[in-house]
């Protein structure tokens, strides 16, 4: 199990790092979309979510492209699309099975797994801040400043 966890764990270090960095762009160009938003326009909220969207999912996929390099350096995987295929079923916790690791490896794919999950946590995290700003700049651009947002409301 060491193995595992001192292979594993500087990657999933690595995809912190990454998806911290990844959110702090998406947010930062929501925050520069909010600070130079002069009126109400659904186009522009719609497509600043969705660059802030593709952003973390963008995230998300280097994450899983650096899970199959690591694969193909293990020595697991010949071509980087059969890496990156598997990569993409841990990483999302799929596990469909169809291709599987040798028994010496094949626990980094639940560490992989485990990496994911927590990653999609932090895009989800991400998008709710930004959908629940848009929803209070326009609730108090249109007179209702009571309309309730965030947890409970």
């Amino acid at each position: 199990m060491l193995r595992y966890l001192l292979t594993g764990l500087p990657v999933i270090l690595l995809c912190m790092v990454l998806q911290a960095t990844f959110a702090a762009w998406a947010l930062r160009y929501y925050g520069r979309y909010q600070a130079t938003r002069s009126g109400a326009s659904q186009w522009r909220d719609t497509m600043t979510l969705s660059v802030v969207m593709l952003l973390t999912l963008l995230g998300d996929y280097v994450q899983i492209a650096i899970w199959a390099l690591l694969f193909i350096l293990l020595g697991q995987f010949d071509d980087f699309p059969t890496a990156l295929y598997h990569s993409s079923v841990n990483f999302v916790t799929l596990g469909y099975g169809d291709i599987v690791m040798d028994a010496q490896w094949r626990m980094l794919g639940p560490l992989e797994g485990a990496n994911g999950i927590i990653m999609f946590g932090v895009s989800t995290a991400v998008m709710t801040a930004a959908v629940m700003d848009v929803i209070k700049v326009n609730s108090q651009r249109h007179g209702r400043a009571d309309v309730p947002v965030g947890p409970g409301a």
